[in-house]
């Protein structure tokens, strides 16, 4: 998806690197009607879903989804998130987070977003983040609707 945002210049997205727990689950369960979204989502981008799956639940909670899933080790986390960015390509990937461990890729994706869920979001993610949606399905429905983004993004 190739975004034109005035003041700011075209953004060309081609992935969506997604955070877990907190962002697309609570208490490790996928929030309902996300599958459906994330598959309509799919056709248009590389999804990428990565994880310190805190609950267990992540892979098969996600069995029905079209992504790539990469579950973390316990160790340096926001480290390990933002190296699965930069050889993903952070000049073409939209991350969207709400943890103290999703910072760092939020920050250094052409796109940062983060989200406010049952679980809050970590106020080092707002601030490094680009924009702030309440939930999930305002933050993807971003990309469904670029006018949108397009409309928060301007200068």
């Amino acid at each position: 998806m190739e975004i034109t945002i005035p003041g700011t210049g075209t953004i060309d997205i081609k992935n969506l690197l997604l955070d877990y727990n907190g962002t697309l689950a609570v208490d490790g369960k996928l929030l309902p009607g996300l599958e459906a979204v994330l598959n309509d989502l799919s056709r248009q981008f590389d999804i990428h879903i990565i994880t310190a799956d805190t609950f267990g639940s992540a892979e098969s909670e996600l069995k029905g989804v079209k992504c790539r899933f990469n579950r973390l080790g316990p160790e340096n986390q926001s480290e390990a998130k933002l190296l699965y960015l930069v050889n993903l390509g952070k000049e073409n990937t939209a991350c969207i987070g709400n943890g103290r461990n999703d910072r760092y890729m939020l920050r250094e994706s052409v796109l940062g977003i983060a989200v406010i869920q049952g679980e809050g979001v970590f106020t080092g993610a707002a601030v490094m983040s680009d924009i702030i949606c309440p939930d999930i399905f305002s933050a993807l429905g971003l990309f469904i609707n670029p006018q949108r983004l397009i409309a928060t993004m301007r200068e």
